[in-house]
């Protein structure tokens, strides 16, 4: 099995493990004073065909495909090429909704790539998206490529764009596998792509308010010592801020199982002598990129002794400067539990921690779910924030509440200062949504009290679907 195809299925298999699997629960969702949430749109942007090649339209899902600049919004998409042979089989598209619903504005017009295509906007009206064409001939399997930022008027995204070459330290060896990092501070009109290069570390580049790439660097991996081997922990599918020049980083451990004895057995399973840890969540910050180094990595979670999930959900720098994060994990991995550890129990939640000065000073479980009980799971947790700052986080649950009623929907919870967690309410959506981006400011949208989503609907696998819900 080719590493692509094998990262493609493991990134799967997760999405629907966190999707659909059944174990105990979480609290019904209620109806909540001043939060009466309405759904203002719930719509079809485009389908898509498998590319094969290990990625597709959410494997950029730490950054985002949808950004509002003023009354626009915009949805970046990825299309398969026909009588293409992967890696590079894939364009990206790009969407506008007006009046009469979602309309392609542009597709590449050249360039070939495996990954979708993240989206910056800037409040005076610049929409950039960040590319990654290959550089290699339309028959070679894989090769190295050139990052792009292009550069497009909100106003009229049907006329020629203005292509940005990102400046980097030295010659970075980039390839089709970027697994970027695109964040934008809005106000500030300022950019950071980040971009993974092997195993070791991530090259960042920042766009100064200037149109200057004023800085570049390295972020070097977390390091290992403590596995059998030590080496290098990647961190992949990373939240990125960038507000005021300070940067903060929040990333899942991405590396080959580290564990030999786990390995073999993983191999005598499934037959594939490849397996990837995704246990490990890490941080980092700089309170100024064009000035200080990344402070040292801080493990905010693990999963590592029971072989457990870690995935990513959602990083929001309030204006006290603390780091807000939330995140969903499973406890182990079953198909090793009567081996390795047996008497370990199941369990799966959505948790929440607020970081300061590189210390959590705060952690709560939004959802948990515990073998032998019937609930609901919780997963794709995002933040939502309004233009006061209250901080609400958005959910997909699914499950069996007790008394036996089936689940598939999505939640909504307000964190409340302090970390009170506020009774969950019901998106009355006619179909949920299973994974998706949001309308962040992480991407240089606004704050605001209304909810936009671009991504997967239940029983809608390979269509890209916007929903815009005004929370009251």
């Amino acid at each position: 099995m080719s590493a692509p195809l094998a990262s493609s299925l493991r990134f799967a298999a997760l999405l629907l493990f966190s999707a659909l699997t059944c174990v105990p629960g979480a609290a019904p969702a209620k109806t909540v004073p001043g939060l009466q949430p309405v759904i203002e749109a719930e719509e079809n942007i485009y389908t898509y065909e498998n590319a094969d090649n290990g990625a597709g339209p959410m494997w950029c899902h730490g950054s985002t495909c949808l950004v509002r600049i003023g009354k626009d919004i915009f949805a970046s998409g990825l299309e398969t090429l026909k009588d293409t042979k992967p890696l590079n089989n894939c364009r990206w598209t790009l969407y506008r909704r007006d009046k009469s619903g979602w309309q392609l504005q542009l597709a590449d017009p050249a360039g070939r790539t495996r990954e979708p295509a993240p989206l910056a906007g800037f409040p005076d009206g610049r929409l950039f998206l960040s590319a990654n064409p290959t550089l290699t001939e339309k028959d070679v399997y894989s090769g190295p490529a050139c990052p792009e930022i292009l550069q497009f008027a909100a106003r009229d995204t049907k006329t020629p764009f203005e292509r940005l070459l990102p400046v980097w330290e030295g010659k970075p060896a980039f390839t089709e596998h970027s697994y970027r990092s695109f964040a934008a501070d809005g106000p500030g009109h300022e950019l950071l792509l980040l971009q993974n290069i092997n195993y070791t570390h991530a090259e960042w580049t920042f766009l100064d308010r200037a149109g200057k790439w004023a800085a570049q660097g390295q972020l070097r991996w977390p390091h290992g010592a403590e596995y059998p081997k030590p080496e290098p922990i990647r961190v992949c599918y990373p939240n990125v801020v960038l507000k005021h020049r300070a940067v903060h980083f929040c990333g899942v451990s991405d590396i080959v199982e580290p564990y030999p004895e786990w390995q073999a057995y993983k191999q005598q399973l499934t037959g594939n002598k490849w397996d990837y840890d995704f246990r490990r969540l890490f941080y980092t910050w700089t309170p100024d990129i064009t000035r200080e180094k990344f402070r040292p990595w801080v493990e905010i979670a693990s999963r590592d002794k029971t072989c457990g999930w870690i995935s990513v959900g959602d990083l929001w720098l309030a204006p006290d400067g603390a780091a807000h994060m939330v995140w969903s994990e499973r406890a182990i991995d079953e198909r090793l539990r009567a081996k390795f550890f047996p008497e370990a129990k199941q369990s799966q939640a959505v948790n929440y921690a607020v970081v300061r000065d590189g210390q959590v000073v705060l952690r709560r479980t939004l959802m948990l779910a515990e073998e032998g009980k019937p609930g609901v799971v919780g997963s794709w947790p995002r933040f939502q924030v309004t233009p006061d700052n209250r901080l609400f986080v958005i959910c997909y649950a699914s499950g069996t509440e007790v008394g036996g009623k089936a689940i598939s929907e999505n939640r909504l919870m307000e964190i409340r200062p302090g970390g009170e967690v506020g009774p969950a309410v019901a998106l009355p959506f006619n179909k949920p949504f299973t994974i998706y981006f949001t309308a962040t400011v992480r991407g240089g949208s606004p704050p605001s009290r209304t909810l936009e989503l671009l991504g997967q609907r239940a029983g809608e696998p390979l269509t890209m679907s916007y929903a815009c819900v005004r929370l009251w």
